[in-house]
């Protein structure tokens, strides 16, 4: 689904040129549930800004679901990104004065689905997550772990192929954090492709690989063994 060779990214502050990316090379399976650790500017959220679209290396190339994206022109990547790609986000990203369906439904606005037929997606999407009793709760009277789930929602809404979480526990206390990453690891179990991106050890073990970032390149890109995280999150 992904494919990630030799990515370089430079920024240019001043007339310096920074290297976020280095020379990354990675590719990830249909199905996968990864995590993509690293320090404070290691290149990990540059990494995660190139493969959700939001931006554009400066080196290297990427392939997403066998296209590359220098043939693809930033209308066709906006629109490969609605309907292919959910998002989850540290900072939730809701309407704090829409309710829950009104939040979960925003994406199927931009993508075509017909009128009639969004009702029944969002209800699903948030039954999905357990809220299915908020759903007509303001996004602003939720608790944050509640916030979290009405995003996963709102990620799912779309039957998107592949969900990229960016540190989706960072704002949470360690029991909703631990929700959050027990309906993440659901969702992998039925074939969704998840890629997280933390700096958190207890919350990247949730995956089933772990790809270390250090100084803009890859440090370590390892399986995991599975097993029961239950209640270890901090």
């Amino acid at each position: 689904m992904i494919d990630v060779a030799d990515l370089k990214k430079a920024y240019t502050e001043e007339e310096t040129p920074t290297q976020a990316l280095r020379g990354v090379t990675f590719s990830i399976e249909k199905g996968e549930f990864v995590s993509i650790m690293g320090p404070s500017g290691s290149g990990k959220s540059t990494l995660l800004h190139i493969l959700s679209f939001l931006d554009r290396p400066t080196g290297g190339t990427y392939t997403f679901q066998g296209k590359s994206i220098d043939d693809m022109t930033d209308r066709e990547l906006a629109q490969v990104r609605n309907k292919d790609m959910g998002f989850v986000f540290q900072s939730f990203n809701l309407l704090s004065r829409l309710d829950v369906y009104d939040n979960v439904e925003i994406p199927l606005l931009y993508s075509g689905i017909p009128p009639g037929k969004r009702p029944a997606l969002v209800e699903e999407a948030v039954r999905s997550v357990g809220l299915e009793e908020k759903l007509h709760t303001e996004a602003g009277k939720l608790s944050g772990g509640q916030k979290q789930r009405v995003a996963i929602a709102r990620a799912l809404v779309t039957d998107p192929n592949v969900i990229f979480a960016d540190e989706p526990t960072g704002n949470l206390d360690s029991q909703s954090g631990l929700q959050v990453m027990e309906i993440l690891k659901s969702l992998h179990e039925k074939g969704r492709t998840v890629v997280l991106v933390t700096h958190e050890t207890q919350t990247a073990e949730f995956a089933n690989r772990i790809i270390r970032i250090k100084d803009g390149v890859v440090e370590s890109d390892k399986a995991i063994m599975a097993h029961n995280l239950r209640g270890t999150l901090k």
